[in-house]
């Protein structure tokens, strides 16, 4: 497959005047973030973002292209480039999140009667959207195994997580509405020798809310190339998830690479976890501080040999490779039936 990725960011309101601050990775994708004047309307913002990006086809040589979308928000301007194909690729329910746009609903609801295929990132999102349309297909989040497989080693302890005390028990990912700090001070407070880090951006919430424990710690966001030296430090990983709305439809990638690290995980019943890691018997689920208490000490005493064999088993065939194969046939099966039949009725008889 040869074909260029561009990856548009939200907009940065900071500047007078607009612009598209450009950048490319290692892996040779483009990223295109757009910055805009403050105080626009939402209509401005479109228009002002709608004519980069023109600009920006234009410079690339851009003559076709699939539109990709991760937030019916971006629907707004993008529905009027003409695209050869429109993918949603659903990874949350991003209209029960903490600020989330009012209008959100009505543009996924348009974003679906314009994709051709939709994918879903989780097992709970994939059955309440599945009837809505009529090419969805389920691919939960892979993992990048080697990466996260460097933690079973011991590796060099980063400076800020090296000062403090284990056992460690650990979280990575952004610190936001779904966390239930009430279980965390609770365990804190009840294992004073146990040491809980947080490492990832605090979103949305304010920081003066987060714990003020000695053995809470947060050490904000690091680079995805040094968590592994991170999780190595750790002795069980933890997701402290609240049951609530924001949690409802979520599958959390963290759940898989923290097994792929070789760390025992304590986790909240998020629905997605219980399903694929809790019943299957590689992780463990608590509800309560005393029952995450009661797991990260049989975590502590585990046998690791023969659950980490079940880990390697469970994890044999998660890989990113493997998903972007299967999304790229389904992908090709739909380019393939869009150009043979001119219809939706044509292709409807034909399958």
């Amino acid at each position: 497959m040869h074909f260029r990725i561009f990856f548009v960011e939200e907009p940065i309101l900071d500047v007078e005047s607009a612009y598209v601050e450009q950048s490319r990775t290692a892996e040779g994708v483009w990223v295109l973030q757009p910055h805009l004047p403050v105080n626009l309307s939402e209509t401005e913002k479109d228009e002002r973002i709608f004519s980069l990006l023109s600009d920006l086809f234009l410079r690339f040589n851009i003559t076709e292209h699939i539109a990709w979308y991760y937030t019916p928000m971006a629907i707004s301007f993008g529905k009027n480039f003409n695209a050869k194909m429109v993918i949603y690729d659903c990874m949350d329910e991003l209209s029960a999140f903490k600020f989330a746009p009012p209008e959100i609903k009505h543009r996924e609801n348009q974003l679906f009667a314009l994709a051709e295929i939709v994918f879903t990132g989780g097992y709970s999102l994939y059955e309440a959207k599945k009837y809505l349309h009529d090419n969805i297909h389920l691919f939960p989040s892979s993992i990048d195994k080697k990466h996260f497989e460097r933690a079973r080693n011991s590796l060099t302890m980063p400076w800020d997580q090296a000062t403090i005390p284990s056992p460690r028990i650990g979280f990575f990912g952004v610190v936001d509405e779904r966390m239930d700090f009430d279980v965390v001070i609770e365990m804190a407070l009840k294992k004073p020798e146990w040491h809980f880090v947080f490492i990832g951006p605090v979103v949305k919430i304010d920081h003066e809310s987060l714990p003020q424990l000695p053995n809470v710690h947060f050490i904000g966001q690091r680079s995805y190339d040094d968590l592994p030296n991170y999780i190595s430090g750790w002795d069980v990983a933890m997701i402290p998830f609240a049951i609530n709305a924001s949690t409802r439809f979520i599958s959390p990638t963290k759940t898989p690479e923290y097994l792929a690290a070789g760390k025992p995980v304590v986790s909240t019943a998020i629905h997605d976890v219980v399903k694929f890691y809790g019943d299957t018997g590689l992780i463990y689920i608590a509800d309560t501080a005393d029952d995450f208490i009661a797991s990260i000490n049989k975590a502590l005493r585990q046998d690791k040999n023969v659950w980490l064999k079940a880990v390697d088993i469970a994890l044999a065939n998660n890989s990113w490779d493997i998903t972007c194969e299967k999304m790229m046939y389904q992908i090709n099966i739909a380019l393939w039936l869009k150009k043979t039949f001119t219809t939706p009725q044509q292709k409807d008889e034909y399958v």
